[in-house]
């Protein structure tokens, strides 16, 4: 008999449900406000993990309890929201996203979990895979923007990057894939709203992610806290027991979001408490994350036969498998022993100089007018608004460990990057507030200098939970000391930080130059300087499409085509009376201080099976006498299928760097298999007939090239016979 079978059959049913319990330790708040764990409530064995606890002299104490002074010395499992970074903070995972580099994505995870281990972590709750094509969405802050196949890609890499090559080593944590699923996709992009979606969207939009981190080995899922056509996620038979776990493979912990169970009666599913711990239980859900509904109402739905021993049983095999899978059985006060050779200073200077790296490389340069880089020769700068001198606003959401202090803010990383250049500041106006502020001597300012440096956007915590926007424009009086500024007529840069895409094209169409910044964490000034003087060409490129107004949400790259495409001359097609249809910015746009063009696309073969692999080359050629390094994009279309498909679906991307005026071939390699669409079972094929391929530095249909290849009936080849 393995341990865990021996721990269940000593289990009294208190012991049981005390293990599928997560209570908060009060360290931050992540939710409504619920009362530290009592000790003895661990005592008792009541209590299986803690969340919001970090550091080691506070995990080493609540542990020392649970494994010194309960009659079973069962471990605890200490949980925290480890997004992006712990004690070094990194960009918000939609801006290291528009990094379009899975390695890169993988690192900082990695990092990230070498200082929360240090910290007696073990559990994270991320990688954040919900596609969110609404930014009024807060929390498409969190995530890896529009794509699924960015999401799938974003997801696999986080994962390895939490995990290591193994679990229990002292330097992993285990991953927590959510909100599983589809919770970008909230109506109206309000927080919490329900969500209904086609089976076929869920399937090939939001699943995906989730299918990767699955396959990745990812030890812990996290239900969202939405409803799927009428059924919340948190009792969801049909996707977390069958699609979840049948389908997808998933044998590890379900834990369920912050009190998200006790919320099941608010969604008018469950008439009592019992019910509510009784269908997520069936459902799936391992672990009870704060609401204490399972601990307190199992026993009553048990006595009503609501469930079973048995799957009461399951559950807690999960979250010991877990528990043994980390090590904790072996080693329960893991990393936080004095004789741990994981210590922080250790590995503080080389996260923060990787945060740097990833902070300068997540910048989108949206528009240039000639002005950046900065001339060398400026002398005088004017730097204005609200978030030019706010370090904490430089975090951005869930930064739990991270400290504002350390941040660098923009106006300091450009006065360290100019020190021969006279900077001078004004605040202007507050970033939320509706005070009239000292709008008219930031203008004096800016009439004194050469050039201005624009910082505006949203503060911290207006992106992230519980944070969806109405109109996510600039807030407060932004907008009145942006348009005062713009009317001095001295050139401006407009430099923007936020945890979404920001209604902004009156912005975009005056200033001289519109750089996204969104949330860049520690090293944010700096990154900000390197970019703006020229020190580092910018790469970052959007994984969200960016619209002109709210009018146009939900809009992304991927959408379906209209019966009656948009036409200008066309009174009675797909188009807006009042606004264009297209973006301001594409999927993918960015600027670079290089100038490249793609030429030639072309493929080896015109024809292919399932098993081919395509092979498809374009020629590069850097026009400038600047390095550079660009993101080449793939996309599909398939022109008539069973069931109609997107004008553009990504399959791949390339990056390429290139040095002053070289030129290059790139090759692009396209799996058959990547162009299935899903039948009417919703399984894979490859349906024959034609097949546009694009290749671009965007989205933007004006610029992509385009060949046309086919796809063959018949039997796949064999071995060897495969198109290259």
């Amino acid at each position: 008999m393995n341990l865990i079978d021996k721990l269940l059959a000593r289990m009294t049913l208190d012991e049981k449900l005390g293990q599928l319990n997560m209570a908060t330790a009060g360290q931050a708040v992540t939710g409504p406000v619920r009362d530290d764990p009592a000790t003895e409530a661990i005592r008792a064995g009541k209590v299986g993990a803690l969340l919001n606890l970090w550091g080691r002299e506070a995990t080493a104490r609540y542990q020392k309890i649970a494994v010194e002074e309960t009659r079973l010395a069962i471990p605890l499992l200490f949980g925290a929201d480890v997004l992006h970074g712990h004690r070094t903070t990194f960009p918000i995972p939609l801006a290291e996203a528009g990094l379009f580099d899975p390695q890169t994505w993988e690192r900082t995870a990695r990092a990230a979990a070498v200082e929360a281990a240090a910290d007696g972590i073990a559990l994270t709750f991320a990688p954040m895979l919900d596609i969110a094509r609404d930014p009024r969405w807060g929390r498409i802050a969190e995530g890896p923007g529009e794509d699924p196949l960015v999401g799938a890609l974003f997801a696999e890499a986080k994962v390895r990057g939490f995990q290591g090559g193994d679990l229990a080593a002292p330097t992993s944590i285990a991953a927590t894939a959510k909100h599983f699923c589809a919770g970008g996709a909230a109506i109206a992009g309000l927080e919490y709203g329900a969500v209904d979606v086609s089976e076929r969207t869920l399937r090939e939009v939001y699943l995906p992610p989730f299918r990767a981190a699955v396959e990745a080995g990812c030890a812990a899922i996290m239900p969202a806290f939405n409803s799927v056509a009428g059924i919340p996620m948190t009792s969801n038979a049909p996707l977390l027991r069958d699609c979840l776990r049948r389908e997808l493979g998933f044998d590890g912990m379900i834990v369920s979001d912050y009190d998200a169970i006790a919320e099941l009666p608010i969604h008018g599913v469950a008439a009592d408490l019992a019910e509510a711990a009784a269908l997520a239980l069936k459902a799936g859900v391992d672990m009870d994350m704060v609401s204490g509904v399972y601990h307190a109402c199992l026993p009553e739905a048990l006595a009503r036969g609501l469930v079973g021993l048995d799957d009461i049983d399951a559950a807690v095999r999960r979250v010991l498998t877990l528990k043994r899978r980390l090590g904790l059985f072996d080693d329960p006060y893991r990393h936080v022993s004095a004789s741990s050779q994981v210590a922080r200073p250790e590995v503080a200077r080389p996260a923060k100089e990787l945060a740097a790296d990833v902070a300068r490389r997540a910048i989108t340069l949206l528009t240039n007018r000639g002005v950046l880089p900065l001339a060398a020769d400026l002398r005088r700068i004017a730097v204005i608004g609200p978030l030019a001198d706010a370090p904490a606003e430089m975090l951005g959401p869930w930064s739990l460990a991270g400290e504002g202090s350390r941040c660098v803010t923009i106006l300091q990383g450009l006065r360290a990057a100019l020190p021969h250049c006279e900077i001078t500041f004004a605040a202007g106006v507050s970033a939320k507030g509706h005070e009239e502020g000292e709008i008219a001597a930031a203008s004096d300012l800016c009439a004194k200098a050469e050039l201005v440096i624009l910082c505006v956007g949203e503060t911290a915590d207006m992106s992230g939970e519980a944070s969806s926007r109405a109109a996510p424009g600039l807030p407060g009086r932004q907008r009145a000391l942006a348009e005062a500024v713009l009317g001095v007529g001295v050139p401006v840069v407009a430099v923007i930080s936020s945890g979404r895409p920001l209604m902004i094209a009156w912005l975009a169409e005056r200033a001289h130059a519109l750089v996204a910044t969104w949330f860049l964490g520690d090293a944010a000034g700096h990154a900000v300087a390197d970019v703006l003087t020229g020190r580092f060409n910018p790469t970052g490129r959007l994984a969200v499409t960016w619209p002109r107004e709210v009018g146009q949400i939900p809009i992304f790259h991927a959408a379906r085509a209209a019966a009656r495409p948009a036409d200008p001359a066309e009174p009675f097609s797909s188009k807006y009376i009042d606004l264009p249809v297209e973006p301001l910015f594409s999927f993918g746009h960015g600027l670079s201080y290089a100038r490249v063009t793609l030429r030639n696309l072309r493929a080896a073969r015109n024809e292919f099976f399932r098993r081919d692999r395509i092979e498809l080359k374009i020629d590069v050629v850097n026009q400038s006498t600047t390095a550079t390094e660009e993101t080449i994009f793939l996309f599909a279309h398939d022109l008539a299928a069973s069931s109609a498909r997107p004008l553009l679906e990504l399959k791949s991307w390339a990056k390429v760097a290139l040095a002053p005026r070289e030129a290059r071939t790139v090759a692009l390699a396209l799996p058959a298999e990547s162009l299935c669409c899903l039948n009417e079972n919703f399984k894979p094929v490859l349906e024959p007939g034609e097949f546009d391929i694009f290749v671009g530095l965007s989205a933007d249909r004006k610029s992509l090239l385009t060949t046309r290849l086919r796809a063959l009936a018949g039997p796949a080849p064999r071995d060897g016979d495969a198109a290259t």
